[in-house]
């Protein structure tokens, strides 16, 4: 299926591995051209230097990279300036930790606001409107499968992350925004075989005296599909919502858990 999104321009945050890469690489292979953006220089590098040696990536695709924390004012200020209009934005930065919310002051719940409630506004802010002068606009937020079940160790994660989930509804929904061919959704990952799955289940793995594989091993048996996602598949169905096929999926929250959420709605 052609997702006819070739040549648009798309930002990608938290892409120089797991998720984010996931979803820069499938927007690229289709043409599209990604802007990268991590913190961390020397991946964010490596990342850009995967991403333009794919095969299936066309050559015309630009792969360009910002090495920036999107969720500082310095940061996004640093995205915009290396350019200023984007057809596609996927937001994305690392969860929260773990943890007893017994243990979590005033400043730990401020971070998580910050980084995974308040900078995918400030990122929809920015571009929603011009996306809307244009006609066409995709924003995709990566948030997490805890928003529909949440995980009492994740609670910092559950609160910021259901926030943004309550934003999104109301402002994917406004006319001059649905109407104009812009769509905001959010994508709720569960168990995928990444760097943040392997930090939580290393918690786990220390309080039951496990080793990390095989508590690795018995959260895969958790699910139905019995074996964790890849960042390839997740990075599919974001190609996917941001295309021209998804402009009537306005304001939803969709699952991939391989069927681990036991709901019916």
């Amino acid at each position: 299926m052609d997702l006819g999104i070739s040549g648009k321009w798309a930002l990608v945050c938290g892409a120089s591995k797991g998720l984010g890469f996931g979803c820069a690489q499938a927007l690229s292979r289709e043409g599209v051209n990604v802007v990268i953006v991590a913190r961390g220089l020397p991946a964010l590098q490596e990342a850009a230097a995967r991403l333009q040696a794919d095969p299936q990536r066309p050559q015309a695709a630009k792969v360009e990279f910002v090495a920036a924390d999107i969720t500082s004012a310095e940061g996004r200020a640093a995205v915009f300036t290396h350019r200023k209009d984007y057809d596609i934005v996927v937001t994305n930065a690392g969860g929260p930790p773990p943890g007893s919310f017994r243990d979590w002051d005033r400043q730990a719940w401020i971070d998580a606001l910050d980084a995974n409630m308040l900078t995918p506004i400030e990122l929809i802010k920015a571009t929603v409107d011009g996306m809307a002068a244009r006609g066409f606009g995709r924003i995709v937020n990566i948030t997490s499968s805890a928003v529909k079940a949440p995980l009492a160790l994740l609670g910092l994660s559950n609160g910021a992350r259901s926030g943004l989930t309550g934003f999104v509804a109301g402002v994917a929904r406004m006319t001059d925004v649905a109407s104009r061919n812009v769509t905001i959704n959010n994508l709720l990952p569960g168990p995928f075989d990444t760097d943040r799955l392997r930090k939580t289940m290393t918690e786990a793995a220390r309080k039951a005296g496990q080793t990390l594989e095989q508590a690795m091993d018995a959260r895969r048996k958790l699910g139905p599909a019995q074996r964790f996602g890849t960042p390839e598949e997740f990075g599919a169905i974001c190609a996917f919502l941001c295309s021209q096929h998804a402009g009537y999926i306005v304001g939803q929250n969709i699952l991939a858990d391989g069927g681990t959420y036991p709901g019916t709605y």
